[in-house]
């Protein structure tokens, strides 16, 4: 049986983390977890890990690359040791580390893109594996845990592509047991994978309530031109509302916030009708400011139109082709510079 990334609380812990970090890349809260990165064709770099163990006994760990994605809004692992392109470019300097009891050792991945390789971003994971060395209680499957560091490879020419997402509608809900949550839609406009976090406040509820900050589910991940939702659960006892919210998402360095006004259903297994977001209704103002801007201004051209008209007697006035055709058949006085002739004296 294979347990990837799940134990219980009081079982010891292997663990796979970073020890450096890209200099260009210490703003970026993702890679502080995950090997997230943008480079040329034709590029080598180099990642140094640490494997431990909070184990009382000694533990022989495996260390391998293998394939990942993104699927339905998830970061996917692929089977056992599946390879994919990216997996095929990383090296691990040991395949197998025997760590002493509650021991660590360094690793060194080094990842090594081809001159051929296309522009796209790629997925793979490296994974930290022990396995029981006796079969488990059911006596003919032995246990397998392993941990991994995810990697984001992104691969092309010139300077890493934008990252960036936009919230969309947030629906409040109540679980088939009764528990409050909100539900964002959520779709990346970027060309970077996300892997999205963020919390959750509420204010001014009834009795002028507080509560939260609450934070996201953590399991929401998008490739680029993906659109997902993001969770996020509340206390049991949460007043129905309305409650002014303020929800904030982050992505490595790119976050957004949505503020406005939800209310909870009264109903266990139901939903709400979706939030009233402050971004809405100033889009909403902005409009009729901008009909009623215009709306003035064409009546003021209409009133400056006519009172122009007022000033002009009616037996003077002329308009369009009349008045052209009127200064066209006007007299012109010429004066001559002949000097006139005078008739002779007789």
């Amino acid at each position: 049986m294979r347990r990837d990334q799940e134990r219980r609380t009081d079982e010891p812990v292997l663990g796979i983390s970073l020890l450096e970090i890209p200099a260009n890349r210490m703003n970026d809260p993702r890679s502080h977890s995950f090997i997230v990165d943008h480079v040329n064709p034709g590029t080598t770099f180099t990642r140094r890990l640490e494997v431990y163990s909070t184990s009382p006994k000694p533990q022989r760990v495996r260390l391998y690359a293998a394939a990942a994605g993104i699927k339905g809004g998830r970061f996917t692992f692929a089977p056992d040791r599946t390879a994919n392109e990216l997996s095929s470019w990383i090296t691990l300097d040991h395949a197998m580390v025997d760590l002493p009891a509650r021991g660590r050792a360094p690793v060194e991945a080094t990842v090594t893109v081809p001159a051929w390789a296309t522009r796209a971003e790629r997925y793979a994971v490296i994974w930290a594996e022990v396995s029981s060395p006796e079969p488990g209680p059911k006596g003919n499957i032995a246990l397998v845990n392993r941990v991994g560091i995810r990697t984001y490879l992104d691969v092309g020419p010139g300077g890493e592509p934008p990252s960036d997402f936009r919230i969309g509608e947030i629906v409040p809900q109540r679980t088939d047991d009764g528990r409050p949550q909100i539900v964002a839609a959520v779709a990346n406009t970027g060309r970077r994978a996300l892997d999205l976090d963020g919390q959750l406040s509420l204010s001014e509820g009834p009795s002028s309530l507080s509560a939260g900050p609450f934070p996201t589910d953590h399991d929401t991940t998008l490739a680029p031109g993906d659109r997902g939702e993001v969770t996020v659960a509340l206390g049991k006892d949460l007043p129905d509302g309305p409650w002014k919210f303020r929800l904030t998402l982050n992505s490595g360095r790119v976050d957004h916030t949505a503020t406005g006004t939800l209310t909870f259903p009264a109903k266990a297994g139901t939903w709400g009708p979706a939030a009233s977001t402050d971004h809405s209704l100033t889009l909403i103002l902005t409009l009729a400011a901008s009909v009623a801007f215009v709306s003035a201004v064409i009546i003021l051209a209409g009133f400056r139109r006519l009172r122009a008209r007022r000033r002009i007697p009616d037996g003077r006035r002329l308009h369009g082709d009349l008045a052209r055709q009127g200064a066209a058949h006007r007299p012109v006085h010429l004066v001559s510079r002949r000097p006139p002739r005078h008739r002779a004296d007789r």
